[in-house]
């Protein structure tokens, strides 16, 4: 027999908890997301979205950026997704809000959208004790740097457990 096995800490992937959030902290989410092809089509199909200038590549031809756009709304859904293992990974109640949502650049087949994400301001719940309100400003780049999307983001976050709590 060999010798015994150590017993091992166990990491549970999560979020922050609100008292973890600080007001201007900045996240930079990686690895990036390169947006293919499949993405827009697929994401454009399942919601709906028969937009000519995400499905038909002839008619983008013919449009002021000459190819096809990637949907925007895969640009803000991979943006706040690119979030979620770092900041609210089983620590969010819900999202409250998505507002100053702008597209500022194309984004195209091919690109790779990086996100960051800054706190900007965070408050305790007056009505849900244990949970507080924490706003951040997700901001999606290319591979160039240049800035493609950003979006303001109300979320309610969980409080860190007191001793003897179970966690949410």
């Amino acid at each position: 027999m060999g010798d015994p096995v150590p017993q091992q800490t166990e990491h549970v992937q999560r979020g922050l908890y609100f008292e973890e959030f600080e007001v201007g902290a900045r996240y930079a989410h990686r690895p990036g997301r390169t947006a293919t092809e499949a993405d827009n089509v697929l994401f454009s199909s399942l919601t709906m979205n028969a937009q000519a200038l995400h499905l038909d590549a002839a008619y983008s031809e013919t449009q002021p950026f000459g190819q096809r756009l990637m949907n925007s709304m895969w640009t803000l859904a991979t943006m706040v997704g690119a979030s979620v293992a770092q900041l609210t990974q089983g620590t969010l109640v819900a999202q409250l809000g998505l507002s100053d949502i702008a597209f500022t650049a194309p984004l195209f087949h091919g690109d790779t959208l990086y996100v960051d994400t800054e706190i900007v301001s965070k408050r305790l719940s007056e009505s849900r004790p244990g949970q507080g309100l924490v706003t951040m400003t997700h901001t999606g780049r290319n591979q160039h740097g240049d800035v493609v999307a950003t979006a303001t983001r109300v979320t309610l976050m969980w409080c860190r457990p007191t001793e003897g709590e179970e966690t949410p």
